[in-house]
């Protein structure tokens, strides 16, 4: 029984835990702290075998942003109790749903024309999020992935001014991208608020992140898990496909 109800809490815990994230932007870290602590102690007297996180991409030499920097602390935080954590670093992941996919996605299909702000020509490595799934069911029966960190991308180095103009291009529309210096990142966040459906919290949370360089440096996965991740360009297809069929449902 106390077997049960720890499995059940983990569940509820694991629903809870990205939006937690972005619920107050200036208590972010202690939240995910709290919430990281918590599942890996309900997971250690569930006796599960293995923690498998799905964090974001960036160096830990950099000066990341307080999203990005809270989720390379849960890394360390989820094994307290004794559980082995694998932890899969990725940056933007392309699927139907994915906030800062449809972050992009909204940016393109509501805007003809876009005063961005500079975050528009970070590189990123985006990834589909069917290979996202391929790579954490595999490390999941792989004894050498217990406590380690492995990044994970697509094959292409994009910027995000690229990837607007790529899906542009997939969707027969043109877009004109014009990005400026005096959007900050709490304007960015009012902004992307106003022609998204994206909230402002979350927006900021995400902007912050955008300022930083997510591209994989470490692909030493791909010898554990060894298979070609789609490129950008198969990717949105599949994710507009997805959102096609979702909304005919």
């Amino acid at each position: 029984m106390r077997d049960a109800r720890s499995l059940a809490a983990l569940r509820g815990l694991r629903c809870r835990l990205l939006p937690r994230a972005f619920a107050r932007h200036g208590r972010l870290r202690e939240e995910d702290a709290e919430a990281a602590r918590t599942f890996g102690s309900v997971a250690a007297r569930a006796g599960l075998r293995r923690i498998v996180y799905l964090g974001g991409l960036g160096s830990d030499d950099d000066d990341l942003s307080p999203h990005l920097r809270s989720r390379h602390d849960v890394e360390t935080l989820l094994g307290d109790a004794g559980v082995p954590v694998t932890t899969l670093r990725a940056g933007i992941i392309i699927g139907h749903g994915g906030i800062s996919w449809e972050i992009t996605r909204q940016l393109v299909e509501n805007l003809p024309a876009m005063i961005t702000p500079r975050w528009v020509r970070t590189k990123t490595q985006p990834i589909a999020i069917a290979d996202v799934v391929r790579y954490l069911v595999a490390v999941l029966d792989l004894p050498e992935a217990a406590g380690q960190t492995f990044e994970i991308g697509g094959p292409e180095v994009l910027e995000y001014t690229e990837m607007m103009h790529r899906l542009a291009a997939l969707e027969g529309r043109y877009r004109l991208v014009m990005p400026v210096p005096f959007l900050s990142p709490s304007l960015s966040s009012w902004w992307l608020a106003l022609v998204t459906n994206v909230d402002i919290r979350t927006g900021r949370s995400l902007v912050d992140s955008m300022i930083n360089e997510v591209i994989v440096r470490d692909d030493s996965i791909r010898e554990l898990v060894p298979f070609e991740p789609m490129d950008y360009d198969t990717a949105v297809l599949q994710a507009l496909g997805e959102r096609a069929r979702a909304t005919r449902s």
